[in-house]
């Protein structure tokens, strides 16, 4: 009885009603349902779902600068170790290997040089047009460039930027360095 009453309502609501009339249209259509007509058409092709990508954890550069610093010249481990119980000679020596290991790791990543060539102290002449993100102008400016001035800091610049890819997981991409531990 079901079916019958179901009948009537596709029926007369496809007759007087555009929207029931799409829906059964939809209906009738899907495949694997036997009607006359379902053969006389060609089946749809069938709808590929893209399989969602794979993403890989990533690592903030920012910390992968960090790890690498800790890993190859324990930067991190002298900034948070206490210093007021070493003496000034024990610090000094310490800090010769952090700065010639710290050094080696932004050569290797940034091969970093100078901006100016010039020796801090020289006068130099700041042209109009100069990119203010390679020139901080202190002192009394007034009027419009060309400035002239003493150059007190030569600045720095990267030439390239090579920091290795993160090949961890997704729960190790915070960590600077892992915890050391001892199996006896």
């Amino acid at each position: 009885m079901g079916r019958i009453l179901t009948a009537f309502r596709a029926f007369f609501g496809t007759l007087f009603n555009r929207e029931i009339a799409s829906k059964v249209r939809d209906a009738i259509s899907l495949p694997g349902l036997v009607l006359e007509e379902a053969h006389t058409q060609p089946s749809p092709m069938p709808v590929q779902i893209p399989r969602p990508i794979e993403r890989k954890p990533a690592q903030s550069e920012a910390i992968t600068l960090l790890a690498t610093l800790q890993r190859e010249a324990r930067l991190v481990d002298f900034l948070k170790e206490d210093l007021s119980n070493y003496s000034d000679e024990q610090v000094g020596a310490a800090v010769r290997e952090i700065h010639r290991d710290s050094k080696s790791v932004l050569d290797r990543f940034f091969a970093i040089k100078s901006i100016r060539d010039d020796d801090e102290g020289t006068s130099i002449e700041i042209p109009a047009g100069f990119d203010a993100g390679r020139y901080r102008l202190t002192g009394k400016l007034t009027g419009s460039a060309p400035f002239r001035g003493t150059l007190r800091h030569h600045g720095w610049e990267a030439t390239r930027c090579d920091l290795p890819a993160f090949t961890g997981s997704e729960s190790a991409a915070k960590t600077i360095a892992p915890a050391e531990v001892e199996v006896q």
